[in-house]
């Protein structure tokens, strides 16, 4: 049987392209978002455009304002205490119960999503890096397979929404950053604990794992200030 390729709606591809810019920072923090330039810029029409527009706000990527439209929101060190300290009560618990739950399928999909993210990561330059949508995704992936057998769908909706909240503070330490940073150690050895079933060594590793983005992140606010003066 032939399989069935179903093309996205043009809102569909709207919104991941606009999505995507602004996880990766192409929309800066606070920059407006004005629909003739978008236009511009993506070709689309008015209407998806402002439906894209609208998700982002319901994600909290994107801030509406009746007077003066939309704006990608702000990043600061208090907004990513947020994000860390709710990636960390939801990510560990989830990833106990997956370790729990998971099957031979859920193992060997996190060696997968592993061996494509450590594939890119080899290719990462030295120093400072714009990060692409590849990497991005490989990342998203390796770290939703870890948990991907917990049995709780809104936890996982949960966590996949707070991870992407981070993705903007990724982009902007791998940026920001002034010597080379990669974390591909750190997801081979978490991988082989969670494949160890060793709970405690794994939620220990993840919890520093997610820690670690947040102390890079503060750096890269410091290089900024720094040549601000």
């Amino acid at each position: 049987m032939q399989d069935i390729i179903v093309n996205p709606t043009v809102s569909e591809q709207a919104f991941e392209l606009l999505r995507q810019d602004v996880l990766s920072g192409r929309h800066a923090p606070q920059a407006r978002l004005k629909l003739d330039s978008l236009q511009t810029l993506y070709g689309f029409s008015s209407s998806p455009l402002r439906e894209a527009l609208n998700r982002l706000v319901q994600e909290g990527l994107v801030k509406a304002d009746e007077r003066r439209g939309f704006r990608v929101m702000p990043i600061s060190p208090l907004d990513l205490a947020d994000i860390t300290k709710m990636r960390l009560m939801l990510d560990l618990p989830a990833l106990v119960d997956s370790i729990v739950a998971g099957d031979d399928a859920w193992e060997a999909q996190i060696v997968a999503a592993f061996h494509r993210l450590e594939k890119i990561e080899s290719r990462l330059p030295q120093g400072p890096v714009v990060l692409d949508a590849e990497w991005s995704q490989r990342h998203r992936d390796f770290h939703m397979s870890l948990i991907g057998a917990c049995p709780s769908e809104r936890q996982l909706s949960w966590s996949m929404s707070l991870f992407d909240q981070a993705e903007r503070y990724r982009h902007f330490a791998a940026r920001n950053r002034t010597v080379s940073k990669r974390k591909d150690q750190e997801h081979r050895t978490l991988m082989k604990a969670v494949l160890k079933r060793d709970g405690e060594t794994a939620t220990a590793l993840l919890s520093e794992h997610i820690l670690s983005t947040q102390t890079n992140v503060l750096a890269a606010f410091a290089v900024q200030a720094k040549q601000s003066r």
